[in-house]
């Protein structure tokens, strides 16, 4: 028997007027990720295990900021745009069009970042089972439902209806099963029923709720699916509830890397994303974060304070305190920092050493050089065991183009050497403390470019006893 095809709406079209905030809500990030990205992530592992059919993601305020995210983000799902802002109902029938075959919709919330595929799985699961169902949500039960909506059952547990806070009774608002808003529907009835929702509502909106009550009034199986973790539905209406929800997610990122076997010194205190791989035995000292898609090698020590992005720090590499690291490659038994900086596109070799205060952009260090101290390389490309001195810069920018320094193996680089791009140094050069090469340097060559030093004897006390003078016959005049 084929399985179901899936199509997964994400409704990512509110305002999150109560966040007060300029950027777009399911842009704010939680654990280094937005909240959106978190929610497509999980859509992403439902994979082929519920048949997963087209993502459509709904937008509508803020667009202009969310739909290049989503190109750049996620290039493969369909967006669709909601204008006017007329409720989730009116959402779901924007995105019909972008069904295509499939025969069941999943519909999630881009402010909902806490659920896990399993849970959806499950999910999907009881549209099916033990009896085809028209709809299957979930749901939870709060100490405090607050605005949530009401999931409102007969005697025998049957859902009779979701009741929004906005409409509901008082009794029915004493209720503490609420309705998460996460919804699985089949497709047939789905297509048949979103034409008769009405907007004769305290909002003047079309709820998807609205569903529920369609199919009970139809007869069809109707199934609430109580989560048993309430807080994998906690949605993000303020900045407190994204303060919560990053805290949730952090502690999950983290339970993960001390399950893999890595130390995590003070984990309360660490940020890590849910893309970030740990291996065993590696260090993460107190307040570093690491988001995106990075991966921290066996036995590697990531220093106090680090921030490191969309990189790949080696096995046994050590990354002192305080670095910054963003789309970089850190080789194995590298050494790095402390206060150093790897921007784009740099790629350390093994047991390379990149000290304090050095700055690197597009540069490649090959096995076991090194730049210690209080250095700049941008553009570059160093050859093995070459040693940088402190104060040297790459000069890669002509005011209009950036080029390419090349530095060989064993090259002895002095300190406060500026080295004008494009330029090559051959292998085992030697450049003197002070030059500015502009020209190419030869294998095995020493370069220098120094203003011959002057000394005048007892000069420095001349100029003393002159200075002082000036200054006491200013002083004297006043």
């Amino acid at each position: 028997m084929t399985r179901p095809e899936l199509a997964v709406v994400v409704l990512a079209a509110g305002k999150g007027v109560r966040m007060k905030t300029a950027l777009p809500k399911v842009l704010h990030a939680a654990a280094g990720t937005p909240l959106l990205g978190h929610v497509l992530a999980t859509s992403e592992h439902l994979g082929d295990a519920v048949g997963a059919g087209p993502r459509i993601v709904v937008i509508g305020a803020g667009r202009e900021t969310v739909g290049p995210w989503l190109t750049a983000t996620a290039p493969a799902a369909i967006q669709v745009v909601q204008d006017p802002p007329r409720g989730t109902g009116d959402a779901l029938k924007v995105a019909s069009a972008a069904f295509g075959a499939a025969s069941q919709v999943l519909v999630l919330s881009g402010d909902v970042p806490l659920l896990k595929a399993e849970t959806l799985k499950l999910l999907v699961g009881a549209l099916e089972r033990p009896s085809p169902a028209a709809v299957a949500f979930l749901t939870a039960k709060v100490p405090d439902p607050g605005e949530y909506g009401r999931v409102v059952r007969d005697g025998s547990g049957e859902v009779l209806q979701i009741v929004e806070a906005k409409d509901a009774t008082e009794a029915e608002r004493q209720i503490d099963e609420i309705n998460a808003g996460v919804y699985v529907f089949d497709r047939d009835f789905l297509d048949r029923a979103l034409p008769l929702l009405t907007a004769a509502n305290a909002q003047g909106e079309y709820y998807l709720t609205d569903l529920v009550g369609i199919a009970v009034a139809e007869r069809r199986r109707v199934v609430g699916v109580e989560v048993a973790d309430a807080q994998e539905v906690l949605g993000v209406n303020s900045r407190r509830d994204l303060a919560e929800v990053d805290a949730v997610l952090r502690r999950r990122a983290a339970d993960a890397a001390l399950d893999a076997g890595a130390t995590l010194f003070r984990p309360e205190t660490i940020t890590l994303a849910d893309t970030v791989v740990v291996e065993p035995d590696a260090i993460l000292e107190p307040f570093t974060t690491l988001t995106g898609v990075t991966r921290v090698g066996t036995g590697a020590r990531i220093g106090q304070g680090s921030v490191i992005a969309d990189s790949a720090i080696g096995a046994r590499a050590q990354v002192r305190p305080y670095c910054v690291i963003d789309r970089a490659v850190v080789g194995e038994g590298a050494v790095v920092g402390p206060f150093a900086r790897l921007r784009e596109g740099t790629e350390l070799g093994p047991d390379v050493h990149v000290g304090n205060f050095v700055e690197t952009k597009k540069a490649r260090l090959a096995r076991g050089a090194k730049a210690n101290h209080l250095t700049y390389l941008g553009d570059v490309v160093i050859g093995e065991r070459t040693n940088v001195g402190a104060g040297t810069i790459t000069c890669n920018y002509d005011g209009f183009e950036k080029h390419l320094t090349r530095i060989g193996a064993g090259v002895f680089v002095g300190s406060d050497v500026q080295l004008v791009a494009p330029v090559s140094i051959g292998d085992g050069a030697i450049i003197g403390a002070g030059t500015t090469v502009t020209k190419d340097v030869p294998a095995d060559s020493l370069a220098l470019s120094r203003t011959p030093q002057t000394v005048v004897p007892e000069g420095g006390a001349a100029y003393r006893r002159r200075r002082q003078a000036a200054k006491d016959a200013k002083q004297k005049g006043s």
